[in-house]
């Protein structure tokens, strides 16, 4: 069984902290199941994060940029080469912890060979691991163009702000036909004083927006860089997994 989870936002909501906070709470109550970390973003914020220097990324692969790490292997497939390009820039972070780079991907019109092949590929490689869980850039749509998979759980991030819960909307929106049914809601970030605006509550409830959890706001990621780990935001992430409609192990 492949529990996958990804999240989702708009730039500087604070993903990819929030991510390292469901890796971590995650690996600490299962540490004998297998993790793939997807970084989905532009910038690679989350191989950044674990202080992983990228050189060869799927992009690389599908523009022939890619910058091979041993001899390619005799008389195989176009299909059976993707496999073996997108496991040789798997990076190894702890023991069955893996993270891959997307980079930038291709659009949501090409339809060159290449790309089904990585999307075929990728799907069958998200399968070999227990766990799955995607640093998103923005919406669903961007994750679609790397690999047809529906997520077990869309989570979009969002400050307690008016213009933040718009955003999420449109998020919500555009991320709905590649989402499960009913496991897409929004995650309040950097809330102050643990008390979402009252604006901000008729706001979601307006646009029917279900709050799957909340987050306090920690001056330290503020003061610091944004992949900073925070004590508090990884407690609440560990509260908030378990509150959700995930199909976890048993204790």
């Amino acid at each position: 069984m492949t529990v996958t989870i990804a999240v989702t936002g708009k730039s500087s909501s604070g993903k990819t902290a929030f991510t390292h906070s469901i890796y971590t709470a995650l690996h600490n109550k299962y540490p004998d199941k297998s993790i793939l970390l997807v970084d989905n973003g532009l910038s690679s914020d989350l191989a950044n994060a674990f202080g992983v220097e990228v050189r060869n990324t799927i992009h690389s692969i599908r523009t022939g940029t890619y910058q091979y790490g041993s001899p390619i292997p005799d008389e195989i497939s176009k299909s059976e080469f993707i496999e073996w390009t997108l496991n040789e820039i798997i990076v190894n972070l702890a023991e069955d912890v893996d993270l891959i780079v997307s980079g930038p991907v291709f659009t949501e019109e090409c339809t060159c060979v290449t790309a089904k092949y990585i999307k075929d590929a990728m799907r069958k490689l998200i399968k070999t691991y227990d766990i799955v869980i995607i640093d998103c850039e923005y919406d669903l749509s961007y994750v679609n163009q790397l690999v047809n998979y529906y997520p077990d759980v869309t989570l979009v991030l969002a400050e307690a702000t008016v213009s933040s819960v718009y955003s999420a909307m449109k998020i919500k929106e555009s991320s709905r036909k590649y989402a499960l049914p009913g496991q897409i809601g929004v995650v309040l970030n950097k809330v102050r004083n643990s008390r979402v605006p009252d604006n901000v509550v008729e706001l979601m409830k307006d646009y029917e927006l279900e709050t799957l959890g909340v987050l306090p706001y920690d001056e330290k990621l503020e003061a610091e860089d944004i992949i900073a780990s925070s004590d508090i935001i990884g407690q609440s992430a560990q509260e908030l997994l378990f509150r959700l409609n995930l199909p976890l192990w048993d204790e």
